[in-house]
């Protein structure tokens, strides 16, 4: 019996199972806390526009309250002279907010990830300073501005690929290793043949034929990456389809889709889930790579991968390449740490050596004290 209200979270019914996993989770203390400093570095970087811009959060003018941050306001709508869009950062603006006691409410950082900072007291790149803190590029942008942009693409194109890398090579091992024979041998086949394609070269081909940006880099990769997972629940799923309980589920008129991926595929999670975090950070390092290569994300684009180019470029700004290799350093580790937590959770062992564990213990104990 669990305690009233135990049962569940969030509105879901948690089961004795999911409990037990989340259990196995909080014990890997490493895991768990990667994944609270992990949670907190990528929700600050959804909301990147209000940390890192260079328009106000919000400007209070003439009895009125503007939100540039989300609207556009031509220079016209503060007593300007020009329809274009007010430059806010020009002293010229500033002073008509000013001049009807107007204020303004600034993000933390003032540049946003394509400002070009023309007030630097030294060529670019400049050093870190009160103004910028980790310095600029070469072009004269803020490094934190475009770490934390940068941060924020990586992690989502990570993300993104490797969930539908997983949809798709989950789903192709399933076929493969349930069904067996023809459709094992021509499906083999195939991974053989696909996966014996320079991925790079390809992308360096296609990248002179069309600009590629962030759907077109994910779409190229997915055709690649989804073979990582194929054989290791391929292997699962052979291992497992002529197991007693997936004959007398056959027997009582279940499908084949029901028992692939109701009970069969559960056991092959495990296994599946050791290669979730290869594949995210190889997702991650990937787009670093071509983005360092300069056959990423467009020019331009914040990217972990341009900032290494332009530190080994730059030699004499160290604050460069020390800055990215640290971000992206301690990214990738925290995403390892994590999903070692996750494979924990999901591992059915644990369990059993818990319960193990917890049994000795009481058998150790004297019977009065373990009464009590």
């Amino acid at each position: 019996m669990t305690a009233p209200g135990h049962d569940r979270f969030l509105g879901l019914r948690i089961t004795p199972l999911t409990r037990r996993r989340l259990r196995n989770f909080r014990a890997n203390a490493r895991g768990f806390w990667s994944l609270w400093i992990f949670l907190a570095l990528f929700v600050l970087t959804l909301f990147a526009e209000f940390i890192a811009n260079d328009n106000p959060l919000l400007i209070r003018f003439d009895g009125e309250f503007y939100a540039p941050v989300l609207f556009t306001y031509p220079e016209t709508a503060f007593g300007g002279e020009f329809e274009t869009e007010a430059d806010y950062r020009d002293p010229f603006v500033a002073e008509l907010i000013g001049e009807k006691g107007g204020w303004m409410i600034w993000p933390p950082v003032r540049y946003d990830y394509r400002t070009i900072n023309y007030d630097l007291p030294v060529p670019a790149p400049a050093p870190p300073s009160a103004d910028n803190w980790l310095g600029t590029d070469d072009q004269g942008r803020d490094v934190v501005a475009r770490l934390i942009y940068g941060f924020r693409i990586s992690v989502l194109f990570g993300l993104v690929l490797t969930i539908f890398s997983s949809i798709v090579g989950v789903a192709a091992g399933a076929v493969q290793g349930y069904f067996g024979g023809w459709t094992d041998l021509l499906f083999q086949r195939f991974i053989e043949i696909w996966s014996g394609l320079p991925t790079l070269y390809l992308l360096i081909i296609l990248a002179s034929l069309v600009e590629p940006n962030f759907w077109w880099l994910l779409g190229i990769m997915l055709a690649f990456s989804w073979m990582a997972l194929v054989g290791v629940v391929r292997a699962e799923f052979l291992r497992a389809r002529n197991f007693d309980y997936v004959r007398a589920a056959r027997a009582l008129g279940l499908t084949n889709t029901m028992i692939m991926f109701k009970h069969v595929l559960p056991n092959a999670m495990v296994a599946s889930l050791t290669f979730l975090p290869f594949i995210l950070s190889g997702s991650i390092t990937t787009l670093t790579a071509l983005d360092f290569l300069g056959f990423g994300l467009p020019p331009g684009s914040p990217s972990l991968g341009e900032m290494l180019q332009q530190g080994k470029a730059n030699l004499q700004a160290p604050w460069l390449g020390i800055t990215a290799f640290m971000v992206l350093s301690v990214m990738l580790t925290l995403l390892i740490f994590i999903f070692e937590a996750v494979r924990d959770a999901f591992d059915p062992r644990k369990g059993v050596a818990a319960a193990a564990v917890a049994a000795e213990r009481t058998l150790d104990q004297p019977a009065g004290e373990a009464a009590s």
